[in-house]
């Protein structure tokens, strides 16, 4: 696994993200999809594994779910379950806040 520097400082994270709305980065030619939510940033892939739409586009739920905005397949942003284990789990990134920055592991 590599980690990459993804923000300089938390700070930077408050300014460019807004809490609960799902963003698109690109790390290593991965298209990765991250939340911050309760001031925690999450990772997991784009694509939703039920049929390839972007999770971007989607939305987050009161329970904390990632929600496809195609067919309203949900997963959970900590582990990448799909909650009715419909179809497979979503890849999850970690992510570190050091005093450098946040990384994530790809």
């Amino acid at each position: 696994m590599e980690w990459i520097k993804i923000f300089s400082s938390q700070e930077e994270v408050q300014s460019k993200l807004r809490e609960n709305v799902p963003h698109r980065i690109e790390v290593r030619g991965k298209v990765i999809c991250i939340v911050l939510r309760q001031n925690v940033l999450y990772a997991f892939e784009n694509k939703c594994s039920h049929n390839g739409e972007a999770l971007h586009k989607g939305s987050i739920n009161y329970l904390g779910e990632i929600v496809c905005p195609w067919h309203g397949y949900r997963f959970n942003i900590q582990t990448g379950r799909e909650c009715g284990e419909r179809c497979r789990d979503l890849e999850i990134f970690p992510v570190q806040e050091r005093e450098d920055g946040l990384w994530i592991g790809v």
